[in-house]
């Protein structure tokens, strides 16, 4: 074991980090009525980009629209759509996994597909084939 000058941290990320949403939470932002709301926030000068560029999926605030834009294209932001895919279990799935009550009607978790977002590129420019 090393000497006190040599010990590593061992606070680990996940314990300094924020909690943020959990996926259901999300599932529950990412409806139509809800999505608009959080899409058009009113103007915030205490958040990044005064709270006008936001990703739902990931729950983060952008100083721009650009950065909002290269932000959609990392892993972290694939990874996060990804696991918003799945279907969210329901009180009578659980209720049904555990034994409590007769559930014929509970199928297993199905695939979701997330409203695809206008992508805004900055060469639109229509080429004829010739």
């Amino acid at each position: 074991m090393p000497s006190g000058g040599q010990r590593k941290h061992t606070i680990s990320n996940k314990t300094r980090k924020r909690p943020g949403k959990d996926l259901d939470q999300i599932h529950d932002d990412l409806k139509p009525e809800k999505a608009a709301k959080l899409l058009q926030q009113e103007v915030d000068y205490d958040l990044p980009g005064n709270g006008q560029f936001y990703c739902i999926e990931c729950e983060r605030h952008f100083i721009d629209e650009k950065t909002r834009q290269l932000h959609r294209k990392t892993k972290l932001h694939k990874n996060r759509v990804k696991t918003l895919k799945e279907v969210p279990y329901t009180q009578a799935e659980a209720n049904a996994a555990g034994g409590s009550g007769f559930f014929p009607a509970v199928t297993m978790k199905t695939r979701v597909e997330l409203p695809k977002q206008p992508e805004i590129s900055a060469h639109s420019v229509n080429i004829e084939e010739k």
